[in-house]
């Protein structure tokens, strides 16, 4: 593993961290007590390229390999403060447009991936339900085949982006009695007749990526819109979830950067008993163990990002990532409010935020319990 950057992508990566400190910084205290989505810097992400990244150029993406990408995603972490909107990004780009990409029709590439990387569409993704969460498998929502296509009942949960969605990636299943190998994928868009997108759902953290219900209700979905073949499901899902743990902590990794130089710049600048208070040992053992865990996290990313660049299977590995940076987010989050005493504490000094939206870096994408208990399957246990 060669882990030193070229030129390009060391330009890249300023580029990302100039283009988030201009354009995603201001206003996110407003936008996170208000709960507001930013469609407008959604449009910008998408102008700056953002969307497209990995994706090939024949759809507007630029083609830049995995590595690139996360390089590119920690630039963004750690310029921009807006963690919530970064999350929404990755939720589409590794959950919605990586499956139509890898599993989708020439005619579906060509009808959706497309607009979704312009941020013309803004995708969801539909797996979750009230009764199946950790137990992914065990779906409620059905897609019995009619005339030129199937009906589709149900409900999603916990869809991220699903209140301003234009289309979903929905899982159903169109044979029970098979179980897993019975789910099948299809393309939902928003304008389907008995497609109802539920009211936003309010959350500790991360409020500024929209969160909600999908219902469907007899809803009727073409042939056409269904991705791969009729019991696919599984397969595709795994896809993107491998593609999801390995990525999408990649902008967290940018915002721990960011957390550990603005706490040793506070620890060099406050003062207590006469003397910086870097200077007790309570303070600094908490930045070197802040610095600790971006490293590790860091070259767990590296390694997953390289294999899945080699064409290796990274199950194991992303899943290792996801656990280890959700878990760290949330333990430098407190050590950053910590270190910054009572103003860590305020809405106004923003380090309250990131803990708030670290832990739920420990439930999406599968819960840091599932990531463990993936790991022993992997290791035969």
């Amino acid at each position: 593993m060669d882990f030193a950057w070229n030129t390009e992508q060391l330009e890249y990566k300023t580029a990302a961290i100039r283009f988030a400190q201009k354009e995603l910084t201001a206003g996110v205290i407003e936008r996170d007590q208000q709960e507001c989505f930013g469609r407008d810097l959604w449009d910008k992400c998408a102008d700056f390229g953002v969307l497209g990244l990995p994706f090939p150029e024949a759809y507007g993406g630029a083609a830049a390999d995995i590595l690139t990408t996360l390089l590119a995603m920690e630039g963004l972490g750690y310029g921009g403060k807006d963690n919530g909107l970064l999350f929404a990004l990755n939720a589409q780009m590794w959950a919605v447009q990586h499956p139509i990409c890898e599993f989708g029709s020439a005619e579906q590439k060509a009808r959706w991936l497309h607009r979704l990387i312009q941020g013309k569409l803004i995708g969801a993704h539909g797996m979750s339900e009230p009764d199946s969460g950790s137990d992914a498998y065990s779906l409620r929502t059905r897609a019995d085949k009619c005339e030129g296509g199937y009906r589709l009942n149900g409900t999603k949960i916990f869809v991220t982006n699903g209140p301003v969605a234009d289309l979903a990636v929905i899982f159903a299943s169109t044979a029970p009695e098979n179980g897993s190998w019975g789910i099948s994928a299809f393309v939902v868009e928003a304008a389907t007749p008995g497609f109802v997108l539920g009211k936003p759902i309010a959350k500790m953290g991360l409020r500024t990526a929209p969160m909600g219900e999908l219902i469907l209700q007899d809803c009727f979905v073409p042939t056409a819109n269904r991705l791969g073949p009729e019991g696919s499901g599984a397969h595709i899902f795994n896809s993107a979830m491998e593609w999801e743990r390995a990525c999408i902590l990649g902008t967290q990794v940018g915002a721990m950067e960011r957390q550990l130089e603005e706490c040793v710049a506070y620890a060099r600048n406050r003062q207590q008993f006469g003397q910086p208070i870097g200077k007790f040992q309570a303070v600094s053992n908490r930045i070197a163990e802040m610095k600790v865990r971006l490293e590790t996290a860091r070259l767990l990313l590296y390694k997953t990002a390289w294999l899945k660049q080699q064409g290796q299977p990274a199950h194991m590995e992303a899943a290792m990532a996801k656990l280890y940076l959700s878990e760290v987010f949330v333990e430098s989050s407190l050590d950053a409010i910590r270190i910054h005493g009572g103003y860590g504490y305020t809405t106004e000094f923003e380090v309250e935020r990131d803990l708030r939206d670290a832990i739920g870096g420990t439930l999406y994408s599968g819960t840091s319990d599932i990531q463990r208990n993936l790991i022993a399957r992997y290791l035969g246990i």
